[in-house]
């Protein structure tokens, strides 16, 4: 089966949303939290030990080889994860790398869409792509036997695709009917999170949405996108990884034969200013809407940055609730007991994600509750100060053990998310880390920590605010950006 697929960044909304989904749970002693080695086959640590380790190779051309092996998978997923997405357009082609995902695999020089179609069938893959603001990847998953398939596809598809005229027009057509149901869905969630890039962003790639403007999806041309290709599917670009039943060595092998002979680009990039972060206020108000959808967030910190997983932590303190689920009384989240309590939201999530060279640290919630939007803000900030002046011990040993839970579960569903990891990984950091060292760097952060991170970046700090629907109520800007200080209270 052929599947072209638009996810939102598994870098940008996975990482929008990475906190616990809204469950019960109450709290025990310290002393009661780590389990006994008695009466479990295996430890937490012993179950570390056990994953495979990430072979890395890269090439001359600086092409880059990186895999997780596990022979007890009869199947294997196999990817190209490239440094670039929508923040790599300019702003007259913004939309073409969301564009090309479009055409992916709908023929290529050497085979037509038909012919194609049928190859992917005959091997019972699965193929598709995605596009997120940083990062684009155009994987398979197959039968460990057809690897090698799988992977001469997709060097054909990145590298050898047609832009046939008659195909670049269907899919513009179907583009632009995409575009309209993301504007007219009534989950709006990804519309207020362009929102915040937006206004948060202003005057940066970052602020530019992933389908670009109309405009421009109806005046990309052939040229345009063969310019981005030839800018941008480049090989000191790109990561080929893979998860499952592969062996390092022969995918090796595959590389070399079939991107081993790719050129660097020789496009010139201009010194890139880091990303500026604007305090700001926006506001899309449809009161006939039975639901409003509001951000609040500060400027939070890059992959590479040293406080990265003190704020993970401090999100994760924070937490989700969603009133669906009940039990806010006996969660974790402080928030979330407020809410609850004042029934000032439907429901409720913090996040925290990181780009390259800046990050967004707020809490997205929808709320019936449409005149208490400025108790909802009031609540949020209060929350904000709380992690600034009175984090326990208790609630960073809880949070990071949730953290830790929630990101080993991620990994779990299968050999998608585990490449999807390693791709990622390997074009943030330039390896992957693994289970240990993850563990360990969250393991180091303090409750100090939190309040260090709390105080630097949301203390005091420039923040943006962004209201979708029947938002009449939400308070004067200006009085949001005053309480970000504590002495407000």
């Amino acid at each position: 089966m052929l599947r072209s697929t638009r996810a939102l960044a598994s870098s940008t909304r996975a990482a929008l949303r990475t906190s616990q989904k809204g469950y019960a749970s109450v709290s025990a002693p310290l002393v009661d939290a780590k389990p006994s080695t008695n009466t479990v086959k295996h430890t937490y640590h012993k179950s570390l030990s056990n994953i495979p380790e990430t072979k890395v190779t890269k090439l001359s051309n600086g092409f880059t080889i990186a895999s997780e092996a596990n022979s007890n998978n009869q199947t294997a997923t196999v990817g190209v994860w490239i440094n670039a997405g929508s923040t790599s357009e300019t702003a007259r082609t913004n939309g073409a790398a969301h564009f090309l995902e479009h055409l992916a695999f709908k023929g290529t020089k050497s085979r037509t869409q038909k012919e194609l179609e049928t190859q992917v069938e005959n091997i019972g893959g699965h193929f598709g792509a995605y596009t997120s603001r940083e990062q684009s990847a155009y994987y398979a998953q197959t039968l460990s036997a057809d690897v090698g398939t799988a992977v001469e596809i997709l060097a054909d598809v990145l590298h050898g695709s047609a832009l046939n005229s008659d195909a670049i027009e269907r899919q513009r057509a179907l583009i632009l009917a995409e575009v309209e149901k993301y504007e007219n869905n009534s989950d709006k969630s990804e519309i207020v999170f362009d929102h915040l890039h937006a206004s948060a962003f202003q005057r940066s790639p970052l602020a530019r949405t992933i389908f670009g403007p109309t405009e421009n999806v109806k005046s990309l041309t052939r040229e345009d996108l063969a310019t981005y290709i030839s800018a941008n599917f480049s090989p000191e670009k790109m990561v080929l990884s893979a998860a499952g039943g592969v062996e390092h060595d022969a995918l090796v092998k595959l590389a070399e034969k079939h991107f081993g002979a790719l050129e660097v680009s020789t496009v010139v990039s201009g010194k890139k200013e880091k990303t500026k972060f604007f305090g700001s206020d926006l506001r899309a108000r449809f009161d006939a809407n039975p639901t409003a959808h509001v951000i609040l967030a500060v400027e939070g910190a890059s992959w590479t940055s040293p406080d990265y997983w003190a704020l993970q932590v401090a999100q994760s303190i924070v937490g989700s609730w969603d009133r669906s689920l009940g039990a806010a009384p006996h969660v974790s989240s402080k928030l979330a007991q407020q809410i609850s309590k004042w029934k000032l939201a439907n429901s409720f999530s913090a996040f925290s994600t990181a780009y390259n060279d800046t990050g967004l640290f707020g809490v997205y919630a929808v709320s019936e509750a449409k005149m208490n939007l400025d108790d909802l803000i009031h609540y949020i900030q209060q929350e904000w100060h709380r992690l600034a002046m009175s984090v326990t011990a208790a609630e960073v040993f809880r949070a990071k053990n949730q953290l830790k839970t929630s990101m080993h579960l991620a990994l779990a569903d299968g050999t998608n998310p585990i490449a999807d990891d390693i791709g990622r990984q390997m074009l943030s950091y330039g390896k992957r880390l693994s289970p240990w060292e993850i563990d360990g760097l969250i393991e180091k952060v303090t409750a100090a920590d939190v309040m260090k991170v709390a105080r630097q970046y949301i203390y005091d700090q420039e923040v943006c605010m962004i209201g979708h629907g029947p938002v009449e109520s939400l308070p004067d800007y200006n009085r949001v950006r005053s309480a970000q200080s504590p002495i407000y209270y």
